[in-house]
């Protein structure tokens, strides 16, 4: 089962991270840490990652609930894959004065889950 989210406002820096720790997981497991992460009870190595963590929380709980349509068993699912790319970027207009914008990113994010 796979689900994907696309032009999500997270940095993809840290939606890598968080990604190359999911891979590999039980899909209980990846929640749990997850909303851990979101409570500030676990880190990796001393960082939070708060928003990316609760973007790819809802796209993990995303792909269980395909999974539980489909009526695969829910217990034995692992976290296949995860990954993230680059989204595009654009320019956040900043006052007349200054003239260069701020510059804001995205990222896609897939996730496969197996047995």
């Amino acid at each position: 089962m796979r689900a994907q989210a696309n032009n999500v406002r997270i940095s993809h820096k840290h939606a890598m991270v968080l990604c190359n720790e999911l891979k590999g997981m039980k899909l209980s497991r990846a929640e749990k840490f997850l909303q851990n992460m979101l409570d500030k009870k676990e880190n990796i190595e001393g960082k939070f990652y708060t928003k990316a963590s609760g973007t790819i929380l809802a796209l993990i709980k995303s792909a269980e609930a395909n999974a539980k349509q489909k009526n695969n068993d829910v217990e034995k699912l692992i976290v296949k894959n995860i990954k993230s790319d680059l989204g595009y970027k654009f320019i956040r207009p900043r006052s007349r004065f200054k003239f260069r914008g701020k510059r804001g990113k995205m990222s896609n994010i897939t996730v496969v889950l197996g047995e």
